[in-house]
């Protein structure tokens, strides 16, 4: 729970940061679905293990990486 709640707090950091500068030098998109399908994965067991309150820390940190992925994509000078 405290990882999450760590995350959480950067997550809306490098959103932010991303947003100011519209430069994501130096982000890996690569890393970033890698982090979404991680929290997706943890949403799938805590829902068929042990759903509970943090099954939702899971969802909005994955919908915060979506969003710093989605910005990665509309500010990436580079194509892939």
């Amino acid at each position: 729970m405290l990882m999450l709640i760590c995350f959480g707090v950067s997550w809306p950091i490098s959103i932010a940061k991303t947003l100011k500068t519209k430069n994501v030098a130096g982000k890996s998109i690569i890393f970033l679905y890698i982090i979404i399908f991680g929290y997706i994965c943890g949403i799938i067991h805590k829902i068929f293990n042990n759903f509970n309150w943090v099954t939702y820390l899971y969802g909005l940190n994955a919908f915060m990486v979506s969003i710093d992925a989605f910005l990665w994509h509309k500010y990436n000078k580079k194509k892939i």
